[in-house]
């Protein structure tokens, strides 16, 4: 049938910093396409009541806290995963900082530390945790969420741009070494997303003139939309995918301001 493309009814998906914005709007829309879902933040109460509302809607959702900069709570996030829906077939990779906001120079220790902890490190924690069952059952779809500040420069956020671009290189190199075992690995790629992270931005006039008139479809886009690209990597629509970078964001980065 048509809408099996799009499924994902018997699958389980992880994914990480889901209580807002971009990644709640992947658990959601992965649970409604049929996933089994547990989303989770460093925010328990969050990841407790954002659970108990879906639920409420009939979908297949679990909240397990956990803070990916330290690697004993990402393991514990995969042992309580799997402990509740045996297996993890959708890795999705979502939890970000920037803590720093200026020229890269200027950032600190901590900064550096804090910034690819968890925007990089806790990547790699994670996937080699889940990875490896996936390639058992041959079949399994992690998907890392980059960002367009890790595809060129930028004054505003290069050390939160340049984990990203980490991320996207990441994502190929997992996708070479999995690829064999049918594991495929991607990363998706958001322009301005009107969500609470982005919300500096969107507050700036200057900036977000200047940037939609840069961006062909002269709109910051919604947490929806990407997840729209979530589901399809992460289903058979997307299944000779892999090692890509998937940019979402309008056209901002082909755009000439014309």
């Amino acid at each position: 049938m048509p809408g099996d493309l799009f499924d994902l009814s018997g699958k389980v998906a992880l994914v990480t910093g889901a209580t807002r914005g971009i990644g709640r709007a992947i658990a959601e829309e992965m649970a409604r396409h049929g996933a089994r879902v547990a989303l989770s933040s460093n925010e328990a109460q969050a990841c407790a009541s954002v659970a108990e509302e879906l639920r409420r809607e009939g979908l297949d959702v679990i909240g397990i806290p956990c803070d990916v900069a330290f690697r004993e709570q990402a393991e514990r996030l995969v042992a309580e995963t799997i402990e509740a829906f045996g297996k993890i077939d959708i890795l999705v990779c979502n939890a970000g900082v920037a803590p720093h906001m200026g020229p890269i120079s200027t950032a600190s220790d901590a900064d550096w530390d804090l910034t690819m902890t968890v925007n990089l490190r806790s990547v790699l924690w994670l996937t080699s945790l889940v990875i490896p069952g996936m390639a058992a059952r041959r079949d399994g779809s992690v998907i890392i969420i980059s960002s367009i500040a890790g595809v060129r420069g930028n004054k505003a956020i290069g050390l939160y741009g340049l984990s990203k671009a980490a991320n996207a290189q990441l994502a190929r190199n997992l996708a070479v070494e999995w690829g064999p075992s049918n594991v495929r690995v991607n990363a998706i790629s958001p322009g301005l997303i009107r969500t609470d992270f982005a919300r500096p931005l969107l507050d700036d006039a200057k900036f977000l003139e200047r940037r939609l008139a840069l961006t062909p479809l002269r709109r910051a886009g919604t947490s929806r939309e990407i997840a729209g690209v979530a589901v399809m990597l992460a289903s058979a629509a997307g299944a000779f995918m892999t090692g890509q970078n998937v940019i979402v964001d309008g056209g901002t980065t082909i755009g000439d301001g014309s």
